[in-house]
């Protein structure tokens, strides 16, 4: 059918022929297509059943503004919660902790940030930051509702698992997908410092788990 709607100045006689016609062609072509159908078989549909669906496409690679996004939240996040462990914590090598997280962590968002400025780059939100955020809200409304021991366990267990995933995310996705040399660098500084992070973490767990 036609985009375009017929003239106004047709007359009726010309639009009832024109109905009358289409009408007739389209019993014509449903009569053949019907007696055309009764003398074909059916066709086999067994591979057409058993067929997997497509693969669904692959989530896309992030830019560098999106990485410099994650490496800014994730440092934010970290800092946050060692500022909580300082303030909230019991054992001293839980507040010791706390403090090393405020002031590293605190550190590569400055760098990161200052790299980003050079590059006149502005970071982007994305999946994985959005991702990091609403978890990190989570565990901070857990962790403001435990006090003593109780906040200690959940903070350092906390811990262990946000270097792993961090950890994951630059070896996985960060590190691979940068395209600036500057911000590759940056990253590729980062992870041993994450890496300690995450082994010190275990240890500080270890010992709580010893008391």
């Amino acid at each position: 059918m036609s985009a375009y709607p017929l003239p106004a100045r047709l007359d009726r006689l010309v639009l009832a022929t024109l109905a009358a016609a289409c009408l007739t062609a389209a019993c014509g072509k449903k009569d053949a297509a019907a007696d055309s159908a009764a003398a074909t078989p059916p066709a086999d549909t067994t591979a057409a059943a058993t067929t997997p669906p497509p693969a669904p496409a692959a989530p896309a690679a992030p830019t560098d503004a999106q990485i410099a996004h994650v490496v800014v939240t994730a440092n934010s996040i970290d800092s946050a919660a060692g500022a909580m462990a300082k303030s909230k914590g019991t054992a001293k090598a839980v507040k010791d902790f706390g403090q090393t997280m405020m002031t590293d962590h605190g550190g590569v968002n400055k760098q990161a940030v200052a790299l980003a400025t050079k590059l006149n780059l502005t970071p982007e939100d994305n999946d994985i930051s959005k991702g990091l955020k609403t978890g990190a809200d989570q565990s901070s409304t857990a962790l403001q509702a435990a006090t003593g021991a109780a906040f200690d366990s959940a903070y350092i267990a906390h811990e262990v698992d946000y270097h792993q995933a961090v950890l994951d995310a630059l070896d996985k996705t960060l590190i691979p997908n940068a395209q600036n040399a500057d911000l590759k660098a940056l990253l590729e500084k980062t992870r041993p410092a994450v890496a300690a992070h995450l082994e010190r973490a275990k240890s500080v767990q270890a010992g709580l788990g010893k008391k």
